[in-house]
């Protein structure tokens, strides 16, 4: 497989998880809140996006030279080592908020 080959795949992946996240977050603070499994999800949304963002960093790194890559991964590293103080609230900001800013810039990279 070309490494561009690899990139569009990661790139793909990385759209589809943002998709998921935002048909979950488009259920709403109160299901956020009253269904368990929706934080869990959120969690392992963060993993898979962050995860996704270290590869394409890795891959390209002029290409994925904005700050939210990192923040990504960043947050994936925290969801993933300390999800036994992961908040609520900063899970939802997060899900809801950084994760559409991070599509918008996915769009303009993919162009």
């Amino acid at each position: 497989m070309r490494p561009s080959d690899r990139v569009d795949r990661w790139l793909d992946d990385l759209a589809s998880s943002l998709d998921t996240a935002a048909a979950l977050v488009a259920r709403g603070r109160a299901a956020f809140d009253g269904d368990p499994a929706i934080p869990l999800a959120f969690e392992a949304l963060s993993n898979r996006v962050g995860d996704l963002a270290k590869r394409l960093v890795a891959a390209d790194p002029s290409r994925f030279r904005d700050p939210i890559w990192s923040q990504a991964a960043r947050n994936r590293d925290c969801v993933v080592h300390h999800y036994d103080r992961v908040d609520s609230d900063a899970l939802w900001q997060t899900v809801a908020r950084s994760f559409p800013e991070l599509r918008a810039v996915l769009d303009r990279v993919r162009g």
